[in-house]
């Protein structure tokens, strides 16, 4: 069987989320899958990316990554969406990318695939399960196979969030269990992806 296709296609401001869609690319290759990872455009003016030296750094340094485009959804046999927790929803970067995914929709191109989701917000309450589970609605619109980490593997219970993997940002860069979640989460999109390939290729 053909390897299972996995896009990560995530908005990053800082850093943050782009370490977490790293960690992702990193599992799913490991589990086999073929992966695009991608971020989406920015879209803030020059003079608030100059003002934050961190984010003028961060744009510089990922300047190689590939843009997002409707063809790695349509390539995709699974999603996973990375974004900054923005009050509670995701960035609107992203949004702007998925509201341009109508003609697929409309054409049944994105339904039956595997989705998942992950995040990152500035404090410990500042909003990650409602950007995750906002996503969501996109999903179920799209006809997607929604696939979250649960408790299925022992790191769970030390990030702790069965919704996607989240980070607090004000504590600094991911640490090593927050990587090891995405990696898991990442393994076990691939897992349901190749799951769902075999069973339709049979």
């Amino acid at each position: 069987m053909e390897p299972v296709n996995v896009a990560i296609i995530y908005y990053s401001a800082t850093g943050t989320v782009h370490a977490l869609a790293q960690a992702a690319a990193e599992g799913a290759e490991k589990a086999g899958a073929r992966v695009r990872l991608r971020k989406v455009a920015e879209q803030a003016p020059p003079e608030a990316i100059e003002a934050r030296p961190e984010w003028a750094r961060h744009l510089r340094e990922t300047a190689g990554v590939a843009q997002a485009g409707l063809d790695d959804l349509e390539w995709a046999d699974a999603v996973m969406f990375g974004t900054p927790a923005r009050f509670g929803n995701p960035a609107a970067a992203l949004r702007t990318f998925i509201e341009s995914t109508g003609a697929l929709w409309f054409q049944g191109k994105l339904a039956g695939k595997v989705y998942s989701a992950f995040t990152a917000s500035n404090t410990a309450h500042g909003g990650q399960e409602s950007a995750i589970l906002a996503l969501g609605n996109t999903f179920y619109h799209w006809g997607g196979v929604i696939v979250p980490p649960g408790y299925t593997d022992p790191v769970q219970f030390q990030m702790g969030n069965p919704y996607g993997t989240s980070h607090v940002a004000g504590d600094g860069p991911p640490g090593e269990v927050t990587l090891q979640a995405a990696r898991h989460q990442a393994r076990r999109v691939v897992d349901t992806a190749a799951a769902l390939k075999s069973g339709r290729a049979t």
